[in-house]
């Protein structure tokens, strides 16, 4: 049996939600469709380095985070730019976080 999708917009903003729960700055840098964009998620340590996760699967058929592009942020912000220009219904969500914090492992953000 399929596992049902979310809308993109409700996963959104649940993620946006808990994000401000632990005081975690993050913004919609691009907004994609509400009902079935992808999301990228972008995590900024503040410190020139950057990484991008997007949603992916494992050899065992389980949803994951999987990282799409790290290192400098301008060579992530490319990344993300690239990928936006092959699919205009993407989401891009930048969190800011020195610690490093994503919450992307957290039950329910899967």
């Amino acid at each position: 049996m399929a596992e049902p999708r979310l809308a993109a917009r409700f996963w959104v903003d649940a993620y946006l939600a808990r994000l401000r729960l632990l005081d975690i700055q993050a913004f919609v840098v691009a907004h994609g469709d509400d009902g079935a964009g992808a999301v990228l998620v972008k995590l900024s340590t503040l410190d020139g380095r950057a990484r991008a996760y997007h949603r992916g699967w494992d050899s065992a058929g389980a949803r994951i985070w999987v990282v799409l592009a790290e290192g400098a942020e301008p060579e992530v912000d490319a990344a993300l730019t690239r990928q936006r220009r092959m699919d205009p219904d993407l989401w891009v969500i930048e969190v800011e976080d020195r610690a490093g914090r994503h919450l992307l492992d957290q039950p329910g953000l899967i």
